[in-house]
């Protein structure tokens, strides 16, 4: 199996070695993508929070700009979960949960994904998930397969390692981590699996990451903003803003009845990059070195990848109150 210390020696190597059409062909990858539908597959810890559910549903509402070819259930550990088996479990049946708004949507395949974490560098976790994504992405296309990844990208990067070339073939769009410039890169979605994190920066396959210090967590809202703009709009969204407010419930619990809390519902950023990427600004930068211990570091000869700066929070809720509004009472 490929080492975490090969990935970057063969990276830095490979980037020394290469030619311009090389690196001319990553940055197109990098590009923001042209208008009409991209193929798209959405891996997500679905019952980790209650923000994954508005992704999934933003996801399949937005048909003009994401042709969605499959679902995948990652893994996660919590409060709710004791292992990354149950979570993905856990996860799996959300997603279908979900679907039974969507009557008149085609079914997309829902696959389960790894039940475990990686657990040394270099050795892949195989699940459905995983092969499914290679299978997908090998598929004769004339554009790559766009893979949200808004949880710990163990699915994602397990088929990276598994099979190297889809690396030629997907653009990963993953939720996590935090600015470069922070002290530390630790979140949930990263800390979840360093190991699978650190595959996403070394392995050179093109990344857009959305951080969530200063970017996605942008995106909070309130009971009262949801009950003016999503309940009784739609079922789903009656759906939604019900969690939303048991999750308020337990976490305001013993601080009063007008304590003023609010809501990140972080995996929409990853949606809205691909629907209109100006509400996402981004850059194309080197990327930086994951350490073990969760720190950013730099290093010369380091590919490139594209990573949000910045959120307009107001535009991406209005487009997703108005997608969920359409599916009616």
């Amino acid at each position: 199996m490929t080492t975490r210390r090969s990935f970057i020696a063969s990276a830095a190597g490979a980037l020394a070695a290469s030619t311009e059409a090389q690196t001319v062909d990553l940055d197109r990858r990098l590009a923001i993508p042209g208008p009409g539908p991209v193929r798209t597959v959405l891996d997500t810890d679905t019952f980790n929070e209650i923000d994954d559910q508005y992704a999934v549903a933003y996801s399949l509402l937005s048909p003009e700009r994401l042709a969605v070819e499959a679902l995948y259930a990652a893994p996660f550990v919590n409060d709710i979960s004791e292992s990354a088996a149950s979570g993905m479990e856990q996860s799996y049946r959300e997603i279908f949960r979900l679907m039974e708004f969507f009557p008149d949507e085609d079914r997309k395949p829902v696959f389960r994904g790894s039940n475990r974490f990686m657990e040394r560098e270099g050795e892949p976790v195989e699940s459905p998930a995983a092969r499914d994504l290679i299978e997908k992405a090998l598929k004769p296309s004339d554009q790559p397969l766009y893979v949200l990844a808004v949880g710990c990208p163990v699915n994602v990067s397990s088929a990276i390692l598994m099979e190297p070339k889809i690396k030629e073939r997907i653009v990963v769009v993953w939720l996590g981590g935090t600015t470069h410039y922070w002290p530390s890169a630790s979140e949930f979605n990263l800390r979840q699996d360093v190991i699978a994190s650190q595959v996403l920066f070394d392995s050179g396959v093109p990344l857009v990451q959305i951080p969530t210090k200063n970017v996605s967590e942008h995106l909070r809202t309130t009971v009262s903003e949801l009950d003016r703009y999503l309940r009784g709009r739609s079922r789903i969204g009656d759906y939604l803003f019900g969690q939303f407010v048991q999750y308020f419930a337990r976490r305001t619990r013993g601080r009063g009845r007008n304590y003023p809390y609010s809501k990140v519902i972080w995996d929409i950023s990853a949606i809205a990059w691909l629907i209109e990427p100006a509400w996402v600004p981004s850059e194309i930068v080197p990327s930086p070195v994951l350490t073990r211990d969760m720190r950013w570091e730099t290093a010369e000869g380091r590919h490139s990848i594209r990573v949000a700066n910045n959120l307009n929070r107001d535009a991406v809720f209005n487009d997703l109150f108005s997608r969920l509004a359409t599916l009616g009472p």
